[in-house]
């Protein structure tokens, strides 16, 4: 091989070296998910990297959990901006967490460049069942109806202050114009132990979460949370009904390191946006009471400003500070 072939042969193997995400057969693509494994979030993330792996290669899951989602989210932020760390982007991180907390790792408005939606799952007003029959409540309209006739009589839980569950539960009571006490538990899972208990009257959950509970009668579902009925609960109106907009949905999707080029995010969200189109994934994602979401780079970040304004004025509303 003469000078000039090797010359060449150097130039083409430098450039596949440094093209960011060129190949499947690169080095493997971290996806940083910032809460514990087992979770919906972990879930789902694990089906979309096993449906990727034709296109883009290797993915592997890294879970860090921690301060509500914020080591992880960190994690993303600060890293390379070449395609090969990318993460999950959930409600949290990325619209409550910017105004809950006083100091913040990250900023969720400009480290970041979305890549998909993943997923939307509606939250549920739900109450103990047995409560609902003593109370005579069968509606949403039978609750606030009890509520105002019998002043700081009801109360409700959440997995703590500033939990979805809670900020969605102080925009009902405002929308409401009505009182119920506040009491946070440590995490979704006690909380809806204490529902299930009778130690409180109602709670605003997932609806993963929820759904065995509902299922077996123990729970009563008057109402979701999400801006139109869920065909995962046929039956239940949306608050939306009674309160014209009021929509609190728990979301996710794909992020990379802001400054990641585009080429790179375009090739992601094309294999990510085919893997959420696919029935086994709709199929999959079904039984968590997730719905499939696949969007574009700019609608995703659009969606994620316009939650971060809506939960700024809900999270002044309820007063949560974390620190």
């Amino acid at each position: 091989m003469n000078r000039r072939h090797l010359l060449l042969s150097a130039a083409a193997i430098g450039a596949a070296l440094s093209a960011p995400l060129s190949h499947a057969q690169d080095a493997p693509i971290r996806l940083v998910v910032p809460y514990a494994p087992g979770g919906p979030l972990d879930v789902t993330a694990r089906a979309l990297a096993e449906r990727v792996r034709d296109t883009l290669g290797v993915v592997v899951v890294d879970n860090k959990a921690g301060a509500g989602g914020n080591i992880g989210a960190d994690l993303i932020a600060k890293s390379a901006p070449d395609g090969h760390t990318i993460g999950i982007a959930a409600t949290a991180t990325h619209a409550v967490n910017p105004w809950l907390y006083n100091r913040m790792p990250y900023d969720a408005a400009k480290d970041f460049a979305g890549i998909t939606q993943m997923v939307r799952v509606p939250n549920v007003l739900v109450v103990n069942a047995a409560r609902a029959e003593q109370l005579k409540i069968n509606t949403l309209q039978d609750l606030i109806a009890y509520a105002k006739a019998n002043p700081a009589k009801l109360n409700y839980g959440s997995g703590g202050n500033g939990s979805a569950g809670h900020l969605a539960g102080e925009m009902f009571k405002q929308k409401a114009g009505i009182f119920a006490l506040h009491i946070p538990y440590r995490g979704a899972s006690p909380a809806q132990l204490a529902l299930l208990a009778g130690e409180v009257d109602f709670n605003i959950d997932n609806l993963a979460a929820a759904a065995p509970n509902i299922k077996s009668g123990k729970l009563k579902a008057l109402a979701v949370t999400s801006l139109e009925a869920s065909p995962m609960l046929p039956g239940v109106p949306p608050l939306s009904q009674t309160f014209k907009g009021f929509a609190i949905d728990t979301w996710w999707g794909l992020v990379a390191p802001a400054g990641t080029p585009k080429p790179v995010i375009a090739k992601l969200n094309k294999a990510f946006t085919e893997a959420l189109k696919a029935p086994e994934t709709k199929t999959r994602f079904s039984a968590l009471m997730a719905e499939p979401v696949a969007t574009t780079p700019e609608q995703f970040d659009a969606f994620m400003a316009a939650e971060r304004a809506k939960y700024q004025q809900v999270v002044k509303a309820s007063g949560a500070k974390v620190d």
